[in-house]
């Protein structure tokens, strides 16, 4: 089993930035591919970013341009960093970790979530 914890969530203003933390612990192996989801009220789950471990990097076309995923894998750890949030943003954002080889999945493990509310 693999354990996701995420971190970083707030309440933030419109055109503020944040960065999300994501630390994976257990059975983890560095070959995952590891990636952001977020669901707003609603609305289904949808896959933002991903990253595999082989560097291939992808993104919704909602996000691109604004946010960024980058993984550490010494400290099994992947990050999403957000700029210019808008209130479309709101979303509770979910790390997500699997064995998929490419960037939209497929994906095993999830977190608890972390909530993101950006105010007009």
């Amino acid at each position: 089993q693999v354990q996701l914890v995420e971190s970083g969530g707030g309440l933030v203003q419109a055109g503020d930035s944040l960065r999300l933390s994501c630390a994976a612990s257990g059975r983890t192996s560095s070959s995952y591919v590891m990636g952001w989801f977020r669901q707003a009220p609603g609305k289904q789950s949808e896959l933002v970013a991903g990253h595999t471990n082989g560097g291939s990097i992808g993104y919704a076309d909602a996000v691109k341009g604004q946010f960024t995923i980058s993984r550490d894998n010494a400290k099994n750890t992947v990050y999403l960093q957000m700029i210019d949030l808008k209130p479309e943003g709101t979303a509770v954002y979910v790390c997500a970790a699997g064995r998929g080889s490419n960037w939209y999945g497929p994906y095993d493990y999830w977190g608890q979530g972390t909530q993101v509310t950006v105010s007009s």
